[in-house]
């Protein structure tokens, strides 16, 4: 009679065997990069070269205003209702209007005048004419202060009639310019917080433009007739050499009559207003607007936008570094594979995982995690330090939600995790260090060398900045483009071809098919 004891062995399903299998392997992986001094600091490197050179940025910008002969402190950019910079510039005739009620005016002609370049130095080339986006029309305004909430229906040089209200928002009316013969009759009524706007070739037949709520609206506001002309961009191509940009002075010059106004509001003289006007050294308004009225006919020259401010320092101006951190990024996970064929390791390293594509999986969840990390405290640190700095220089900084410079900040440490891991299947395809990492720079970082630096024309920067990977710059992108405000939306100005995510996929893309390709690869050829 046996007195043993039968034991059955535990059982462990495939499944749970296998989590426990890559769990061992990542471990392993981790402590091997942990354990190599160098390649921790030079990740540590990669972090602290991307604070630096952005302090160093931030601190030698300064810009300073004048009031007169003496330099003074410049002022806060004007916000809209929706936290953004605005410009908020244009010549406003108006009158107080309370409780509910409407104003309807004719258009008859638009004109102007448009500063080219000099053909002769030091003569001023100023011609006839009106850029695509000067605007005239009737508006409903909170307060005569910058960036107060407002609605407006306007006619413009080129884009026919559109409704604008609170800087960001536009939306389309019939296409076509004004003249007198063919004038646009503008209606716009309030009732309550809600604003519509109205157009007519006649006078008789209406068609709606649209419909906007400004909520918190006051009982009694400003409503009236306006010009405003942003400047005339002049974009100059120079082939191989790239493109610059500069914006001259454009005003126009708007003909309104049968001018009506419904609801409770003064008789009398109309009130004007040169909203935002910019005062000269001697303190006088440098191009100013006007009102020449007769006879019921109103005359109103303008200068200005009212618009999303664009132009200024952004939340990842002081990301100049970037590029240089992800280079150490890239030599750190290039050797992090190319390590195991130098030295003969991966042998052992197959041994003890005899499935060979975790092997390469396992070395990206480590790399991407550790370039995740260094990067997101060279953002994290970079990001709102520098923009301090900035801002303590005097130059303005457009500012943004929390959200977006959260955005800015993750999104600066995926790039370093996906440049990361598609270094790292770079060096697992060629095996010699130097060759792959030759290849991710010039796959990454010299393309938006060449995008950013003026040295392409823009249609081939934007072109490289969708194909390539360095499309994930795109990420870093805080302002969005605006089709109704004029500027130079170039990569050289910080403006890419594609949405930030969509820039950032391209980048993962790219990881992802190499990191596949080296899995095969390893699987089908010898260590």
């Amino acid at each position: 009679m046996s007195t043993g004891t039968d034991t059955a062995a535990p059982y462990r399903s495939p499944l749970r065997a296998g989590r426990d299998g890559f769990a061992r392997l990542l471990r392993a992986e981790w402590t091997k990069f942990r354990t190599v001094r160098g390649w921790v600091l030079a990740m540590g490197a990669a972090a602290l070269v991307t604070v630096l050179l952005g302090v160093l940025l931030a601190t030698g910008m300064r810009t300073v205003c004048s009031n007169g002969p003496v330099e003074i402190r410049c002022p806060a950019l004007p916000t809209g209702p929706g936290g953004e910079a605005v410009d908020d510039k244009f010549y406003f005739v108006y009158r107080q209007l309370t409780g509910d009620g409407s104003i309807t005016a004719r258009v008859t002609s638009m004109a102007g005048q448009i500063r080219l370049p000099d053909a002769v130095p030091g003569v001023r080339n100023v011609v006839p004419g009106v850029v695509p986006w000067a605007k005239a029309g009737v508006m409903v305004k909170e307060s005569g202060e910058q960036g107060s909430p407002y609605a407006a229906v306007m006619v413009t040089g080129e884009h026919g009639v559109r409704m604008q209200h609170d800087f960001t928002h536009d939306t389309a009316g019939r296409p076509g310019k004004v003249s007198e013969r063919s004038p646009r009759w503008l209606r716009l009524t309030r009732t309550g917080e809600t604003l519509t706007g109205y157009e007519s070739a006649d006078g008789v037949t209406w068609a709606a433009v649209g419909t906007v709520r400004l909520a918190g609206l006051p009982d009694t506001v400003r409503i009236g007739m306006f010009a405003a002309s942003p400047g005339h961009l002049t974009v100059t191509q120079g082939g191989i050499s790239g493109s610059s940009s500069a914006m001259r002075f454009a005003e126009v010059t708007a003909v309104f009559d049968r001018v009506g106004l419904e609801g409770t509001a003064p008789a009398g003289a109309w009130s004007r207003q040169d909203v935002g006007v910019t005062l000269g050294p001697d303190g006088l308004p440098h191009h100013p607007g006007g009102l020449v009225e007769s006879g019921g006919t109103f005359t109103v020259t303008g200068v200005g936008d009212i618009a999303p401010r664009l132009g200024d320092a952004v939340v990842e101006t002081p990301l100049t570094g970037v590029a240089i951190g992800l280079i150490a990024v890239i030599v750190v996970a290039v050797t992090f594979m190319t390590a195991e064929y130098r030295r003969g390791l991966i042998r052992t390293t197959l041994l003890a995982s005899p499935r060979r594509g975790r092997v390469p999986a396992a070395k990206a969840v480590v790399i991407g995690a550790a370039a995740f990390a260094a990067g997101l405290v060279a953002a994290g640190v970079t990001v709102p330090l520098g923009t301090r700095l900035l801002r303590e220089g005097g130059t303005p900084v457009l500012p943004v939600s929390a959200l977006t410079e959260l955005r800015v900040i993750v999104g600066c440490a995926a790039m370093f995790a996906a440049t990361a891991v598609f270094a790292l299947a770079l060096g697992a395809l060629f095996r010699r260090g130097v060759a792959a990492v030759a290849a991710a720079v010039v796959m990454i970082i010299l393309p938006h060398i060449l995008a950013t630096a003026s040295v392409l024309p823009v249609d081939a920067a934007q072109w490289l900045l969708r194909v390539t990977p360095a499309a994930a710059f795109a990420i870093l992108q805080s302002v969005p483009e605006y089709p109704q405000v004029i500027h130079h939306y170039a990569p050289a100005a910080g403006f890419y071809p594609l949405a930030p995510w969509a820039g950032l996929a391209v980048l993962c893309g790219y990881a992802v098919l190499a990191l596949g390709l080296a899995v095969f690869l390893l699987r089908r050829r010898d260590a």
